[in-house]
């Protein structure tokens, strides 16, 4: 399949490329489009691509531009940083929606259903029709994160609410410390599985050892090497490393 990527952070359309070549090496990527006023020129000139990677927010306006001016018909994944544009990214012809950094699993999955759209010519994929429903209702979305975790304080079992947890992270075993400065082990084996328990407009995958929250971020200083310290508040008495690679969509995660 032939793909074209829209995404205006040079850094995060090496990463999309490179991720894309590992879960989907038939997937060739015909070219990257920075910018609203690339893409208009690059659909006027070429004809559509089999497949559509589409970040949302981009440095002159939003990529929807592009789909308003084009009657592009081909599927399209987005990948974005946040997901408050998720019901108009499946008005036109968005088969999935990817929040960054993009889940290497959740990538092949995504291609995969791409790919079977290509192949078969299907119509609207009913999950997608659901998942539609779910985020039309944030009430009823809101039911898929976890409120409340069990941590065990001397010889009992307390709750600790999410909302009041700063941070999770890692070191032999998993931690949280609230916003007060507690800090409890939880039972959970990997760091991943309490990520899928999480709202990800709320808490942000730092690095492999922390989560955070973002109400918990002091301040982010850049350094050198265009990798992020963010420092969290004084209670916590944390700081955690952002990537070079992450630090565009971390960014974009906090200032949205």
């Amino acid at each position: 399949m032939n793909a074209v990527i829209i995404e205006d952070e040079n850094l995060i359309a090496k990463e999309l490329q490179f991720k894309i070549s590992e879960v989907a090496p038939d997937v060739k990527i015909m070219q990257v489009l920075p910018s609203v006023k690339t893409g208009y020129k690059w659909f006027m000139e070429n004809p559509e691509p089999d497949l559509l990677f589409a970040d949302i927010q981009l440095s002159d306006g939003v990529s929807f531009e592009i789909f308003e001016r084009y009657e592009i018909k081909c599927p399209v994944i987005f990948t974005t940083a946040y997901d408050e544009y998720a019901i108009k990214a499946f008005k036109v012809n968005g088969i999935d929606y990817l929040l960054k950094p993009v889940d290497m699993d959740d990538l092949k999955k995504a291609i995969d259903k791409a790919r079977e759209i290509v192949k078969t010519k299907a119509d609207y994929p009913k999950d997608i029709r659901q998942l539609l429903q779910m985020i039309a209702n944030p009430q009823a979305a809101s039911l898929n994160y976890k409120e409340k975790f069990l941590v065990k304080q001397r010889n009992n079992w307390i709750p600790v609410f999410t909302k009041d947890i700063a941070c999770f992270y890692r070191d032999n075993l998993n931690y949280i410390i609230t916003f007060s400065g507690e800090k409890y082990i939880i039972d959970f084996v990997t760091l991943e599985e309490v990520e899928e328990l999480l709202d990800p407009r709320v808490f942000y995958r730092a690095n492999r050892q922390s989560i955070i929250h973002i109400d918990a971020i002091q301040s982010i200083r850049p350094q050198d090497n265009q990798k992020l310290t963010v420092t969290l508040k004084s209670a916590v008495k944390m700081e955690q490393d952002i990537s070079r690679e992450k630090a565009p969509a971390f960014k974009k995660w906090f200032e949205r």
